[in-house]
């Protein structure tokens, strides 16, 4: 979190710095030195800060480098809920939310997603659609995941011009994503987030989408298939 941000946003809900480190359980001298850039916010303090001055998850940390590490399809579904995801509106949110970002990259990683969760991928990029692009191709590039998140945001453009118009700043934001990573897009061709035995990958090879092909991946989900269009 920026320390304009913080800034503008306590004076958005009307409190003087005493108020607000009152509301947080911190000295007011403490809130003048993140408000001032004196002090970084840590993930807990950025949570607390969410929840008060109402801001959106998209302004929580995220780690420097994500891990490539194995998570389970529950452990997606409950992040995806806490992000009020309408398609696990039945599950128990998890008690801290995530940034966006941080949990759209992290269910790319996995090699075999729940087909519940990868229906779920691209309706992050349209709910939340400032998400930080810059960090967002730079760890699609560490992890070679260009291919993958650029199909599931050309799906999300596709449907946001749909819904809001091609000159929309939703459309216009997702259509700069989408651009960004075009240019280091991999030759090779790779699922999204699914095992396929041999007879599976040329099936799917033959009925994939114009999207899927786009992007080099072997997968037959398209724009038609997106749920919970966010208008």
């Amino acid at each position: 979190m920026k320390p304009d941000t913080l800034r503008q946003a306590r004076l958005a809900r009307g409190w003087s710095q005493t108020e607000a480190a009152k509301r947080l359980g911190v000295y007011q001298s403490y809130l003048s030195m993140l408000e001032s850039g004196q002090r970084p916010v840590t993930p807990r303090l950025a949570r607390s800060l969410m929840r008060a001055y109402k801001l959106p998850p998209t302004l929580l940390p995220v780690p420097h480098e994500l891990e490539r590490t194995a998570t389970e399809n529950q452990v997606l579904a409950e992040d995806l809920a806490s992000l009020g995801y309408p398609g696990f509106a039945y599950l128990r949110p998890r008690r801290w939310k995530k940034n966006p970002a941080e949990v759209l990259l992290t269910a790319l990683l996995q090699e075999n997603l729940e087909a519940r969760v990868v229906e779920a991928l691209t309706w992050l990029p349209l709910e939340y659609w400032d998400m930080n692009a810059d960090w967002l191709v730079e760890q699609a590039k560490h992890f070679d995941l260009q291919n993958r998140l650029g199909f599931v945001v050309t799906l999300a453009r596709e449907v946001a011009q749909r819904v809001d118009g091609d000159h929309a700043p939703r459309s216009v934001k997702l259509r700069e994503l989408e651009q960004a990573l075009e240019t280091s897009k991999l030759a090779r061709s790779d699922t999204l987030c699914q095992v396929l035995t041999p007879r599976e990958r040329e099936w799917v090879m033959r009925n994939r989408t114009r999207e899927a092909e786009q992007w080099n991946l072997l997968t037959f989900w398209g724009p038609d298939m997106v749920r919970y269009a966010v208008p």
